[in-house]
């Protein structure tokens, strides 16, 4: 019935004329509507699956992409390392031992040991680094002390209206002061006398005149709402946020020169189910549950 260029058959619409010569070319005329309508509707359902299998496609790229980063990250780490670890040379002298009728040589060839002897000398000086490099720690959440913390007061920061300052509890002497940057929402009578968990590690900085001893750790979705992270019911002040496949002891001050909060954080991650996550194992206060967001799901920590 549909020809080549999408039109109503020419054999079947001759017969049609031929048939009803007053109302055949209305018929002929409304099929080829017909036909054209079905060609747009088909077209455009294509292009609507296009659409989505191009979208899907596009977040498996960015994750890829995010994965290679990293990967390279790591890889131009390593090279330095393995260039830095590299044996020296043998100092002059150390290993053979020089003939007693050595055969004669040329200035050439005098000049190419000096050179050699040189380069050696050199060479065996970086010894110091390469094990100071070997001692250095690899990059992972065991490494952020992160514990939970009872804020017990917050107000608004007054040289700077989107930014709050806290008093928290983290199970120390004294309680730590926190600035953060919430939501102008935020109701500040809600958060204060609650639980949430901290990064202890970080260098202590003056935002706008307030010294911040510590991060306040919070959830935020692609469309900018935000939430704090919360502890596991029973959680106490100073108890620790660990990570079941990265155990050991956190630093004593995070290094700005190592990156290593830049590097975790876009594996901070909260999954399907609200559990606050790293590469997929939980933030886990021992004894006591998983640390998770409110409400949010699938977002990131920061």
């Amino acid at each position: 019935m549909e020809n080549s260029d999408h039109t109503f058959n020419p054999s079947l619409a001759a017969a049609l004329m031929k048939f009803d010569p007053e109302d055949g070319e209305q018929i002929v005329e409304y099929f080829n509507t017909h036909v054209l309508l079905s060609r747009e509707k088909a077209l455009l359902q294509a292009s609507v699956r296009d659409q989505k299998k191009l979208l899907v496609e596009n977040g498996k790229l960015k994750n890829d992409i995010q994965q290679l980063r990293v990967q390279l990250q790591d890889k131009q780490r390593r090279r330095t390392a393995k260039a830095l670890l590299a044996p020296a040379p043998p100092p002059v002298g150390a290993s053979a031992a020089v003939p007693t009728n050595p055969p004669p040589s040329s200035s050439h060839d005098r000049r190419d040991r000096q050179n050699r002897r040189r380069r050696g000398e050199r060479k065996a000086r970086p010894n110091s680094g390469a094990l100071s490099l070997e001692a250095e720690p690899c990059i992972d959440p065991s490494r952020l002390d992160l514990r939970v913390g009872r804020i017990l007061s917050i107000r608004r920061h007054r040289l700077a209206e989107t930014m709050s300052v806290q008093e928290v509890d983290v199970g120390e002497s004294t309680p730590r002061t926190v600035v953060s940057k919430l939501e102008e929402t935020t109701d500040f009578e809600e958060l204060q006398g609650r639980l949430a968990v901290l990064l202890c590690n970080v260098k202590a900085c003056q935002l706008r005149g307030v010294v911040s001893q510590a991060r306040l750790l919070c959830c935020y979705s692609s469309n900018d709402c935000s939430e704090l992270l919360i502890p596991p019911a029973g959680s106490n002040p100073g108890d620790r946020v660990t990570f079941l496949n990265y155990p050991g002891e956190p630093d004593k001050e995070l290094q700005a020169k190592q990156r290593v909060w830049e590097l975790l954080q876009p594996d901070l991650q909260v999954d399907s189910r609200g559990v606050a996550t790293f590469k997929g194992c939980g933030f886990e206060v021992k004894g006591k549950g998983l640390c998770r967001a409110p409400s949010l799901t699938n977002c990131i920590i920061r």
